[in-house]
């Protein structure tokens, strides 16, 4: 199989400016998902999709590859991430580039580690799978939340509580933005990214910080000089 990985990195970030060149421990975001990428040794091609010269630039001096840029329409804040990877795929076929398989980076996820893209990749060979997403567990059991009155009375929510018996709860999880992969299929000008038998990656909450925030880079930070996304995987 050909793989392709595509990390996007769009430069109008409005929560936190220059958030994917943004340094985390000394290096810029993106770095991060580039160095998983090409240590997983699952790729035949690894893309940064931008809109920003400099920062393909910096992800070109990461180890990636930025062979052209995002268009204008493709450039904007409410654009999803599959509209830019079909983009992205497009523009590879003119150049006579196909690939069987996709495999979504969001720079945001930095603590994801090499192993956990090819144990994704392997987890989609065995089930014989269309799509791979990888989630994590939830902090807290949904059902230990509660939507309060104008009142701000517990007295509802405390009945509720007593019925529940915490050791026999089901575990509960969430997508974490982390793994996306995705089989190809091209038919005629037309590229379908397939999502029919689709199945999920565990990682561990650990390695699951999605930035958005200086807080969360915080977190992350904290985590990597304390070696905190080392391999703990709940389903190992």
């Amino acid at each position: 199989m050909k793989n392709i990985a595509i990390i996007p990195a769009r430069s109008g970030s409005k929560g936190l400016k220059d958030k994917n060149i943004k340094l985390l421990n000394g290096k810029p975001l993106i770095w991060y998902s580039i160095q998983a990428a090409i240590e997983s040794n699952c790729f035949d091609e690894i893309m940064v999709s931008t809109d920003s010269e400099k920062y393909g630039e910096i992800a070109r001096d990461c180890g990636a590859n930025v062979p052209f840029l995002r268009s204008l329409e493709t450039s904007g804040d409410t654009i999803g991430s599959w509209q830019v990877v079909i983009e992205v795929l497009n523009n590879y076929r003119h150049t006579e580039k196909k690939f069987d398989s996709v495999c979504l980076l969001q720079p945001t996820s930095p603590l994801r580690l090499a192993s956990d893209i090819s144990d994704a990749y392997a987890e989609m060979i065995k089930m014989n799978a269309d799509s791979i997403t990888s989630v994590c567990e939830v902090d807290h059991s949904p059902l230990w939340c509660m939507s309060l009155p104008k009142n701000k009375s517990l007295t509802v929510f405390r009945k509720r509580q007593k019925d529940i018996n915490r050791q026999n709860l089901p575990n509960y999880f969430r997508l974490n933005g982390s793994i996306y992969i995705r089989n190809i299929e091209y038919l005629g000008n037309k590229v379908i990214i397939k999502n029919d038998k689709e199945y999920a990656y565990i990682m561990d909450r650990k390695r699951s910080v999605d930035i958005d925030s200086y807080e969360d880079f915080e977190l992350a930070e904290f985590y990597i000089n304390k070696n905190f996304n080392k391999r703990q995987d709940i389903n190992e």
